[in-house]
């Protein structure tokens, strides 16, 4: 946890250590009001994040890095980072060009979300206990994005091959470099499909995904740095649910027996509740906090198929 911050606003001197630039700031941020939700929910943490990445340092080395006084030239980097992260309002990590998901780090930039889905503490168990871990052969990530819940599926999963779903080639183009950087070339492939249609008749053990689902009106209220982000992987029409629904529809054709379905719908859990009334969601809870993520067995989607069809 990195130094409380303090209420300063004025530029550290050249002596400045690593805890008096996290707590310059944070100060800055707090006075710029910002907003903090792609990896971090508080301005220490976040300024934490820049100060570690512009001095070269390592997270997991604090406490005892908070003592340390930068370089003139890191000082000048990490002063501007603020500078960025202000004036320019988009989230640290594509300043940085790296998130943390599931205990790796992926790289990230403006052609993908930040990776932040609670779905990292589920690919962490290996899917159990909704599933047994060493029955699984094969997973599909829908909506792939940067490729982390691929990616990290595949680490979690080392019998496991994983297709690494997105409809946009520049989320592909992001997802390569992260299937090479993490060295899951031999399991990991990423696979131009919209939705289910690129995938001919494959079937899965696990069908994952962390779809757009972000309706008109909550769109409309987002924060800046959301906006950021690109449209594609956050909008998911008017109430949120054009992809979730396609999803469900077909995702029956895809699961092997005795298959799953997980998928975060966040906000739009109760427009999903209330235009699948009869479906019998069970809605995961996680230890590090998160929700609005659902889990249908193979079984459950091929039953109620009428209903997923008529909407």
């Amino acid at each position: 946890m990195p130094p409380t911050p303090t209420t300063s606003l004025n530029p550290p001197g050249a002596h400045a250590t690593v805890a008096q630039l996290i707590e310059y700031g944070a100060a800055r941020f707090i006075a710029a009001d910002l907003w903090f939700g792609h990896g971090s929910d508080n301005a220490g943490d976040e300024a934490a994040e820049l100060v570690v990445f512009g001095a070269g340092l390592r997270h997991e080395d604090a406490p005892a890095i908070y003592g340390r006084q930068p370089s003139d030239a890191q000082r000048t980097a990490i002063l501007e980072l603020f500078e960025r992260r202000i004036r320019e309002r988009v989230p640290a990590a594509y300043l940085t060009k790296r998130m943390w998901f599931a205990g790796h780090e992926f790289y990230v930039d403006e052609r993908v979300l930040v990776p932040r889905s609670p779905l990292a503490e589920l690919i962490e168990r290996g899917f159990e206990p909704w599933i047994d871990a060493d029955r699984i052969r094969c997973v599909l990530d829908i909506g792939t994005g940067s490729g982390c819940i691929a990616i990290a599926a595949a680490l979690a999963l080392p019998q496991a091959r994983v297709d690494a779903a997105d409809l946009s080639d520049d989320a592909l183009a992001v997802t390569a470099i992260n299937i090479e950087r993490l060295q899951v070339a031999d399991r990991v492939r990423a696979v131009r499909s919209d939705v289910f249609s690129g995938l001919a008749d494959a079937r899965y053990d696990v069908i994952v995904s962390n779809p757009p689902y972000v309706g008109s009106e909550e769109l409309s209220a987002l924060p800046e740095e959301y906006r950021r982000e690109p449209r594609l992987g956050l909008f998911g029409g008017n109430d949120g649910l054009d992809i979730v629904k396609r999803i469900l529809r077909e995702a029956s054709d895809h699961l092997r027996p005795g298959g799953i379905l997980v998928v975060e719908v966040g906000n739009s859990e109760d427009a999903l509740v209330e235009a699948c009334p009869r479906v019998p969601f069970v809605w995961l809870e996680f230890e590090r906090g998160g929700g609005g993520v659902f889990l249908l067995t193979a079984e459950q989607l091929a039953e109620h198929r009428g209903d997923f069809a008529a909407r």
